[in-house]
């Protein structure tokens, strides 16, 4: 854990945030600036700056924590479909130096525009 970290103080409890869902290494909690409704972010509860720094022997625990989730939304109807995004450093986006997947349900039309 990392003291002046948004995501650890998040994690220890320090701040408020709308949990969706845990696991043992993993926290779901909703985007503070959602993108789309039901915007939800997967943070290692590890302190990590990129998915470089992730151990191998968490992978399938995150892919399956972030199948779980972006299921879920479909399933509550936040989308249709979702973009699941993880931006690494700050030429590529990161913002808060801890690792986390952003889910972002998406609807025909939402007018949002993907990278890809």
């Amino acid at each position: 854990m990392s003291p002046n970290c948004i995501f650890c103080r998040i994690i220890k409890g320090e701040i408020k945030a709308e949990k969706v869902d845990e696991s043992d290494n993993f926290i779901a909690i909703r985007d503070a600036h959602p993108k789309t409704q039901g915007h939800t972010l997967i943070i290692p509860k590890m302190h990590l700056v990129t998915i470089i720094d992730l151990p191998n022997k968490l992978g399938n625990e995150l892919l399956e924590f972030t199948k779980k989730i972006s299921y879920s939304l479909l399933e509550k109807k936040y989308g249709d479909g979702f973009n699941v995004i993880m931006n690494n450093l700050a030429p590529a986006g990161q913002v808060v130096e801890h690792a986390h997947i952003h889910i972002i349900p998406r609807k025909e039309g939402d007018g949002l525009r993907s990278l890809a």
